[in-house]
């Protein structure tokens, strides 16, 4: 090898290379501090800054930034310190002083249910006979012949409280069976075809815990309450599982609208109803977007109090807490019906039915058993109860469930806690009873 050849070897080569990797751009400064922090914390994919972030830590109560990463929240504090997450690729949001608080959690919800009227006649707030009767016709006129019309929301409430008739549909629905829903689920309407199906007449004698609204000449309105209901809804065809699982799709996005990250599903199961219907949605819909990872929402769930064996056989094989999404958490059951129905169960009749105390739904001596049985197996109880006496007896009911099975922090649960008698308010406190009351069933407040 001569010297020409050695020369370009050891001299002009190294200085070629020096040349060329000096004349390469140098990466952004960002990238050596996302490789920095790579090595030393992780990196956020999301951080809000120039915010008024609500953390519910005494310590500190209020932050202007956040950081977030694969879901979850990896620090809350100052610009300059949450600054220290940031690195290539994260998403920095100025919310211009926007408020942000931890997500919202809804104690009672009828998940499936409330999705399912999704897609169905919409009555929600309509406040004229007029509107309502439109509604129906509109559906019926592109609705198939024979088919089922479904919906609900009805407030009669909002005109002027007459409630509605088959009489008002009957004329848009001649070929269609109508079942509508009351807002409060406690009542429903049937057009005349529905009540054909079920075998309605003067002559059908009510249900135990249920009752059919009639004429002065004893003919049905139409309105069915509570238990009756079932005369007509077991006419209907059953929901299919892709519409159920449509339905937790659709109340799932709209709860996320509202800031509502977590529910107490209640279920499908209502005075009357098969109790198997929050077991087919937990199957068939929770159980199945769970391991689709389809859940965009946190779910406790709670199933009809007769079913409570069966729930304790589940919670000894998987625990209460299946994943991240889905965690059960007791059994419900029902002592009386609805205010907007005149079937919660007071100590005195209702002003414009002076015969009516309102319906108890549930034998006091079967939901005593149950009650007791459930507590005794660890599960968490709620019972809904609106009216004064319902109230009350479930209070007393409580009282002694507790003494014979011993204290513990057993969190029962009265749902809605609507009318009270005057002293009950402070028995809730000194039972530690939940009133897990809506404020929906808070009337005399401007809400």
């Amino acid at each position: 090898m001569d010297f020409v050849v050695l020369l370009h070897i050891f001299v002009f080569a190294p200085i070629l290379f020096c040349i060329t990797f000096l004349s390469l751009p140098l990466p952004s400064p960002t990238y050596f501090l996302a490789w920095k922090s790579q090595l030393s914390q992780p990196v956020a994919d999301l951080v809000l800054r120039n915010g008024v972030i609500y953390t519910s830590d005494d310590s500190l109560p209020f932050a202007d930034s956040m950081a977030v990463a694969n879901g979850r929240v990896l620090c809350v504090g100052n610009r300059s310190f949450v600054q220290e997450f940031e690195g290539y690729g994260t998403q920095v949001l100025d919310l211009g002083g926007k408020v942000v608080v931890p997500g919202f959690i809804d104690s009672h919800v009828h998940f499936i249910d409330g999705g399912l009227q999704m897609m169905q006649v919409k009555l929600r707030g309509v406040n004229k006979k007029e509107e309502f009767i439109r509604r129906i016709k509109d559906a019926a006129q592109s609705t198939k012949q024979g088919s089922w019309i479904l919906g609900g929301g009805w407030n009669n409430d909002l005109w002027g409280g007459d409630l509605p008739a088959a009489s008002w549909i009957n004329d848009v629905t001649p070929n269609n069976p109508v079942w509508l829903s009351r807002v409060d689920g406690h009542m429903g309407l049937a057009n005349s075809v529905a009540l054909t199906l079920a075998g309605i007449t003067n002559l059908t004698d009510d249900p135990r815990g249920g009752t059919i609204l009639r004429t002065a000449n004893g003919e049905p309105t139409g309105v069915l309450i509570d238990s009756a209901r079932t005369l007509v809804t077991s006419q209907i065809p059953e929901d299919s599982v892709d519409d159920r699982r449509e339905a937790l799709h659709r109340a799932s996005n709209l709860a996320l609208t509202r800031g509502v990250t977590t529910v107490v599903d209640m279920g499908r199961y209502y005075p009357g109803f098969s109790t198997e219907l929050s077991w087919d949605d937990f199957s068939d819909v929770y159980q199945w977007a769970n391991s689709m990872s389809k859940m965009k929402i946190r779910v406790c769930l709670f199933f009809s109090m007769e079913t409570w064996s069966r729930l304790v056989g589940v919670i000894n094989r998987v625990g209460h807490a299946l994943s991240e999404w889905i965690y059960i958490g007791g059994v419900k059951a029902f002592a009386d019906g609805s205010l907007g129905s005149n079937s919660a169960l007071l100590y005195e009749p209702y002003v414009d039915d002076p015969d009516n105390y309102g319906l108890q739904v549930t034998e006091l001596e079967a939901l005593l058993n149950m009650t007791t049985e459930s507590d005794l197996n660890g599960l968490q109880v709620a019972i809904h109860a609106i009216g004064d006496k319902a109230n009350d007896l479930i209070l007393d009911m409580y009282g002694l469930v507790a003494s014979t099975n011993g204290m513990r922090d057993r969190r029962f649960r009265i749902e809605h806690a609507q009318q009270l008698a005057a002293g009950t308010p402070g028995r809730f406190g000194k039972q530690r009873v939940v009133a897990s009351m809506q404020y929906k069933q808070c009337p005399s407040l401007d809400l």
